[in-house]
């Protein structure tokens, strides 16, 4: 089972669909009638507790007045998010992590992923930030909305990506490309590496382009997060431009 607490987790958890096994709510705490709702018609009573009680079944006072208990969210086989793709009549636009283990990074970049469109997110299955409640309120409820696809290695996932046809694109301050130099109007996954060692080598060399974030300043490279955030949205504008809709 996986507990959710927080406004926007506990609601996002309920619009994908998900049916909880229990929810609490602070008895007279206002803004949760949508979560409410959705939780009676599904057949669940809301439980009344006080702000303490609540607290303590979440091991936090940063509750929102709300939690929730899930069945374990569903994970996805590699190939979902090129269906998914297919099926809205959309270029793959994916997103895959080479041992991000920081929970607020990964929610960071998770809330960018949902918000730009990408269609799934391939993360490894060790070594790296698990899916849970701290990622779920850092994504501000967004990778409820994200095919996570759980995949026992990042290289071999990467050369079947590449075999259906999409090209990688790694996340590298050492990279031979500039980031804005590329078109991306082919179907991309965006290979973002750890907060401290960046790409691994076996990573970098499933790579077809390497590119960088030129910099100015005297720090050595941007934030993982922020890095592969700003890449995301830099290949949503292009698109948008590509096909007429950006503004």
């Amino acid at each position: 089972m996986e507990l959710l607490f927080g406004i926007h987790p506990v609601r996002e958890a309920l619009r994908a669909g998900r049916v909880p096994e229990a929810v609490w709510t602070v008895a007279g705490a206002k803004g949760l009638d949508e979560i409410a709702a959705v939780t009676r018609a599904s057949g669940v009573n809301v439980r009344a507790v006080s702000r303490q009680e609540l607290g303590n079944i979440c091991g936090s006072s940063r509750h929102q007045n709300v939690a929730a208990r899930f069945p374990d969210r569903a994970l996805h086989a590699l190939d979902y998010p090129l269906a998914l793709a297919e099926q809205r009549a959309e270029t793959p636009f994916l997103l895959a992590l080479d041992h991000l283990q920081d929970p607020q990074n990964l929610g960071s970049l998770l809330r960018t992923a949902e918000a730009v469109g990408v269609h799934g997110v391939a993360l490894p299955k060790d070594r790296s930030a698990a899916v849970n409640t701290t990622v779920a309120r850092a994504s501000s409820g967004a990778v409820e909305h994200l095919a996570v696809c759980a995949v026992p290695n990042l290289v071999r996932a990467l050369a079947q990506y590449k075999e259906r046809g999409v090209w990688v694109v790694g996340l590298d301050p050492a990279g031979e490309t500039r980031y804005d130099t590329l078109d991306y109007d082919w179907p991309v996954a965006v290979v973002v590496g750890s907060e401290d060692k960046g790409l691994r080598p076996l990573v970098k060399r499933a790579c077809d382009y390497r590119v960088r974030i030129p910099m100015t300043g005297k720090v050595a490279s941007l934030n993982a997060a922020v890095a592969g955030s700003l890449l995301l949205y830099h290949i949503w504008r292009k698109r948008e431009q590509t096909s007429g809709h950006g503004g």
